[in-house]
This record gives structure tokens, sequence and C-alpha cells, in this order.
């Protein structure tokens, strides 16, 4: 089914360029002058029909993963990531975008708890817990609607470590078209890794702050 759509998005536009190529040679065999004018344009024709061409090769597959070992117990961690309320006080989207609506709905926390967001900077989206093992992990169901839509799997594991835990941030799912052909100018495994190890970071110091008395 995929290969079909490859070669269906291929042949479209292989005609579509086509088209293009014919109606610049008809209009310099017209206008001598516009020779020049028209080898430019077939050559931005190819790199952008080349561009447009990669994305059908490139595999949908992506995963993006940050881990961090935190000096606490998986019982005092958990809680910060069962819970969508207490994940946005770290959340590094929501400082990044803090005028950004957010709502909760749904449980408090655990299966079924979801927060929908909406701002200018971080899109639109939302984060449903589908799975929730009691300090072991946290899987959640990300629907993006903005700037792109699409859909794509978050999971949070806490494995012990020594005296401490190791908090596992990890992203993956499918591209589509549009997905795959953004990706050829930004790279999702360090724009989005940067802000896990932010997240991680944040969540380290609120586990382990002194508790005030």
């Amino acid at each position: 089914m995929k290969d079909d759509r490859r070669g269906n998005s291929f042949r479209s536009l292989s005609l579509a360029g086509g088209a293009v190529r014919r109606i610049l040679e008809d209009i310099a065999q017209t206008h001598p002058v516009m020779k020049p004018i028209q080898k430019i344009l077939l050559g931005i024709g190819a790199v952008t029909g080349l561009i447009l061409l990669l994305p059908l090769f490139k595999s949908p597959e992506f995963r993006v993963e940050r881990s961090r070992v935190i000096a606490a117990s998986r019982d005092r961690i958990f809680p910060w990531f069962n819970d969508h309320r207490k994940f946005d006080e770290f959340n590094p989207w929501l400082k990044m975008d803090p005028g950004a609506k957010v709502d909760y709905t749904g449980p408090e926390s655990g299966v079924g708890a979801v927060c929908s967001w909406d701002g200018k900077e971080v899109g639109a989206g939302s984060a449903t817990i589908v799975e929730s093992e009691p300090n072991q992990r946290v899987v959640l169901r990300m629907e993006w609607k903005r700037p792109i839509e699409g859909v794509s799997t978050v999971e949070y594991c806490f494995q012990p470590e020594g005296d401490g835990t190791r908090v596992t941030w990890s992203m993956y799912g499918e591209n589509g078209y549009a997905g795959k052909l953004m990706s050829l100018f930004m790279n999702c495994d360090e724009m989005c890794g940067k802000e896990f190890d932010k997240g991680l970071a944040s969540v380290d110091q609120l586990v382990t702050a002194p508790t005030q008395p």
C-alpha cells in the first residue's frame, strides 16, 4: 500500500514537472530572450522537484529519547509524570509559551487524564494518558493539530539505578509526508531532545529540593 502511494506521488510530480518544462520551452521558442531565464527556472524546478521527491524515500519512523538519573526513589518521581498538572510545573514547552491556553479533562491522574493546549509558540494538540503502571511507566497518546497534524506516542519509564532512578523520556511514531519533508530541514532528535533534557533537569530539581519545615 505504501509503495502504491509512493508510486502515485512520483507519477504526479513527474507529470507536473513535464508540463512546466513544456510551457517554458514554448515560451523560449516564442521569445528567444527568455532562453537564459528558462535555464534558470528549469534549474530551480529541478532542485525543487528533487526536494519534493526525497521524502517519498525517507523512512516514516522516528524516535527521540533522553534519560537522566535522579537521586530519588521511583515512588517520589512517578506522580510528576502521571498527573498533567504536576507535569506542567516543569513542562519545557509551556515555559516556552507561558501564554498558551491549557485545559485538563478526565480524571486528575492516570489513564484517561487529558491535557489540551493552544498557543502561538507551541501550536495546538492534546495528550492523553493511555497506560499507567505505578512507579514503572506512563504512556501517552499525543495528537497534534497545529502547526501540522499528526499522532505520536510519548513514554516515561522509571528504573532503579544505584541509589536513584533512571528516568527515560521517549517519543516515537511515524511521520506523514509533511513531517518527512520538514525533517529534511529540521533535526527532530536535536530539537525535541534538547527540550527533554531541560524537562528532566527541571523535574530533578523539584523532586530533590529540600523539604520545607
